[in-house]
C-alpha cells in the first residue's frame, strides 16, 4: 500500500500529475479543488510531497492500482469519510471535490442540500445521504484553513443578515437547516438584499413561485 510519495510534479493536467520518484513515474489523480493550491506547496525544482489514497479498481478482469494524492493526512481522512456514504465511491468523491473540503463540511453540519447537490455528480438524493450519515461528524475539517475558500466566506455583515432571517423562520416553524438553504438560495439570487426583512420577501417570492403553476 502507498501511503506518501515525494518528488518530483514532470506533468500536471486537468486532474492528475506526474510524480517522479527515484527514476520512476507515478499518476496521481488530484481533487480539483486540491489541484488549485498545488503549485503553493512545490519546493525547489517542483518537488512535491503528497499524501495518497491507494486502491484498485476492476477492468476487464484485472485490478487497475489507482493513486489519489492530497496534500496532508486531514484531506485524506475527509476523503475516506466522504467515501464512507453508500454510492458515493473514490472516483465519485474525486470529482466531486470542486469546492474547498471546509467547505464542503459546513455544508454537510448545517445540513445545506443546495451547496452539497451542486458538486458535479452530487444529486439532491445523494446530497440528503451525505447529511444523513455524516452530519455532526465532520466539525473539525470545517475549521480547515485554505487559501481558495477566502473569497466564499461570507462579510460579517452578511453573516449576520442571514443569522437574523434564519432565526425569524425558525420562529416560524421552519426546520434550521431548511431555513439557512432558503436564505442562502436568495441571497445567491439577489446579494444587494441590505435588510432582514427584504430578504425574507426574496425568499417569500421565490417560495411563491416554486408553487404557482407554469
Amino acid at each position: 500500500m502507498i501511503a506518501r510519495l515525494r518528488g518530483i510534479v514532470r506533468e500536471q493536467a486537468e486532474s492528475q500529475i506526474m510524480l517522479e520518484v527515484n527514476g520512476i513515474c507515478y499518476e496521481v489523480l488530484v481533487p480539483p479543488s486540491i489541484l488549485r493550491r498545488l503549485s503553493d506547496r512545490l519546493g525547489p525544482n517542483n518537488e512535491l510531497e503528497v499524501v495518497t489514497f491507494h486502491y484498485h479498481t476492476i477492468e476487464v478482469g484485472r485490478g487497475v492500482p489507482i493513486l489519489i494524492g492530497f496534500l496532508h493526512e486531514i484531506e485524506r481522512e475527509f476523503f475516506e469519510r466522504f467515501i464512507s456514504v453508500s454510492g458515493v465511491g473514490p472516483k465519485a468523491a474525486l470529482k466531486a471535490l470542486t469546492q474547498p473540503i471546509p467547505v464542503i463540511a459546513r455544508a454537510i453540519d448545517e445540513g445545506d442540500v443546495a451547496t452539497l447537490k451542486s458538486l458535479p455528480g452530487i444529486g439532491e438524493q445523494r446530497a440528503k445521504e451525505i447529511i444523513a450519515k455524516l452530519q455532526g461528524k465532520v466539525g473539525k475539517f470545517g475549521l480547515m484553513q485554505t487559501k481558495d475558500q477566502l473569497p466564499c466566506m461570507p462579510s460579517m455583515a452578511q453573516t449576520v443578515l442571514e443569522d437574523e432571517a434564519v432565526a425569524i423562520l425558525v420562529q416560524l416553524e421552519y426546520k434550521r437547516p431548511e431555513a439557512k438553504q432558503m436564505v442562502r438560495a436568495a441571497l445567491e439570487r439577489n446579494p444587494k438584499l441590505a435588510t432582514a426583512e427584504e430578504l425574507l420577501n426574496e425568499v417569500y417570492r421565490q417560495q411563491r413561485l416554486a408553487v404557482e403553476p407554469v
